[in-house]
């Protein structure tokens, strides 16, 4: 099974047979049990696993806070999130705009909201998230980025206030 598997979750393999861990190890599995299981290194196990999970957070952590995968003709394509200009609901899609070009994502606007990690983002729309430091003017219930005007709702007006700077 491990063979034709291209993903692999934490695996321990309990067998009572010995011979069977170099080919465990072979496929870079967590760890091997062998039976009887005796409960101390059944613990010891079980740290392993928490301290693999720990540093694949870690790592997942770090890329969410500074960046976004976008898939686009079956690739995933990086785009930080400071090249990130605008997000704009359209349908059933969501438009990116960046600096370097635009991709098109399937979902809803309320989800990209809820997983974007950059503080930078702010929802002004029920139809656009922006990235607040690429903002060039606000001017009455509008804002402009780049050349695109956008619309600011009511109910999202004075949080964005609240959020600059205005001196």
């Amino acid at each position: 099974m491990l063979e034709k598997m291209t993903y692999f979750p934490q695996i321990v393999f309990t067998t009572s047979k010995k011979e069977y861990a170099f080919e465990a190890f072979e496929y870079d599995v967590t760890d091997f049990l062998r039976k009887p299981i005796l409960f101390p290194r059944f613990q010891k196990t079980l740290e392993k696993v928490e301290q693999n999970i720990l540093q694949l957070n870690k790592t997942a952590n770090f890329s969410s806070i500074n960046e976004m995968y976008v898939k686009q003709d079956g690739r995933l394509i990086r785009v930080p999130y400071k090249e990130v200009l605008y997000f704009e609901n359209v349908g059933d899609y969501i438009k990116v705009f960046t600096e370097n070009g635009n991709y098109i994502i399937y979902g809803a606007l309320k989800s990209i909201d809820a997983r974007l990690e950059y503080p930078g983002f702010m929802k002004v729309h029920r139809s656009y998230i922006v990235n607040l430091e690429k903002i060039k003017d606000i001017e009455d219930n509008t804002l402009v980025i780049e050349k695109k005007v956008i619309p600011i709702s009511r109910a999202h007006k004075p949080t964005l206030l609240k959020t600059i700077n205005i001196l």
